[in-house]
């Protein structure tokens, strides 16, 4: 029963109220009480029910208005994406709404209903770090909601997304660590939860298995917690202790490499004489530490280009065009400064 196929008579029968409540409800009438609207909407949106063609008709008039929700505000990556995504809505016409999940699971919930209910004509989003359940995004597909994932994706959703090659990013960064002599590099992972972590994972391991190093599973530490310096220090200290310590470290984000190399300096070591470190995204402070820190360069103002493009070509698609969802993989860049170079 659910889909299309639900109506305002099917929710009333399962509640043991009258179809004109539900109604009433759904258009969040005074004289309805908040319980009733609660069981009400919740009811609704589980059985995916759609308004009449009418009422249909009048959701689907367009707002030229794009919604996005991205982990962190404060982020230097996320913050170039948006640049790119309103440098294409806007010359397209479109204005542009952004939600910050703060890394939660049920601020992202939030943000989707909200953009939903301020009828956005799509929604493009990278997930927080604690989302394992993906429904709230289904939810709106089954609405019709055009819908793109960027950098960080969700594969049980069949939509659009634009990935950097995070497998290669990996590989090459521990390529150069390789290259430099480095011989037990850890690696300090993003949260298993999230595809991109893997992805980078993967490349370091394979960087190693190609150049005949050995993986050491006590040299994979998975950061957690949301990126914090602290959280850093503490997996690397764990890796300083280890009887065998590594000689090089591959951090999945660059606050994740400071922590490291703050820890490196207060036990005397030297960088990259004995540690050699490595970052992820190229914040603008990785040219200012000392030594300046090698990272990846992100194309972020890029990647928010192509998945604004995507979505409005989903917006714009033609009443019954069916647009296939695209994957779009962008390259990054190894900028190497100091912290990795001793030979």
């Amino acid at each position: 029963m659910k889909g299309s196929q639900v109506t305002i008579k099917d929710i009333a029968k399962q509640l043991g109220v009258s179809a004109s409540t539900v109604s009433r409800a759904l258009k969040d009438h005074p004289d309805i009480s908040p319980e009733t609207k609660k069981a009400v909407t919740e009811l609704a949106e589980e059985l995916n029910y759609q308004p009449n063609s009418i009422a249909l008709s009048l959701r689907q008039k367009k707002s030229n208005t794009i919604g996005v929700i991205i982990p962190e505000l404060v982020h230097f990556f996320f913050s170039t994406v948006i640049n790119g995504i309103e440098d294409v809505a806007y010359a397209a016409g479109y204005s542009v709404i952004v939600s910050q999940s703060n890394e939660s699971y049920e601020r992202e919930v939030m943000d989707t209903k909200a953009l939903f209910n301020n009828r956005v004509d799509g929604i493009l989003v990278s997930v927080s770090r604690e989302t394992e359940n993906y429904d709230h995004f289904q939810s709106l597909v089954n609405r019709g909601i055009p819908m793109v994932f960027y950098d960080r994706i969700c594969k049980a959703i069949n939509c659009s997304q634009v990935i950097i090659d995070d497998f290669d990013a990996g590989y090459q960064s521990t390529k150069h660590l390789i290259d430099q002599g480095y011989k037990r590099i850890a690696h300090i992972s993003g949260p298993s939860s999230l595809i991109l972590s893997k992805e980078r994972m993967d490349g370091y391991k394979k960087a190693l298995t190609d150049h005949g190093l050995k993986i050491d599973e006590t040299l994979i530490l998975e950061e957690k917690e949301a990126k914090d310096e602290k959280v850093a220090k503490e997996l690397t200290e764990q890796l300083l202790s280890l009887s065998l310590p590594p000689d090089a470290i591959f951090a999945n984000n660059d606050i994740a490499a400071v922590g490291a190399m703050l820890v490196i300096k207060e036990k005397g070591l030297k960088i990259p004489e004995d540690i050699g470190v490595v970052g992820f995204s190229n914040w603008r402070f990785t040219s200012l530490t000392e030594p300046a820190l090698t990272t990846v360069d992100q194309p972020g103002f890029k990647m928010g280009q192509e998945a604004a493009k995507l979505l409005i070509k989903e917006i714009e698609a033609k009443e019954g065009e069916i647009v296939e969802p695209e994957t779009v993989v962008l390259k990054t860049d190894l900028i190497i400064r100091k912290s990795s170079v001793r030979k």
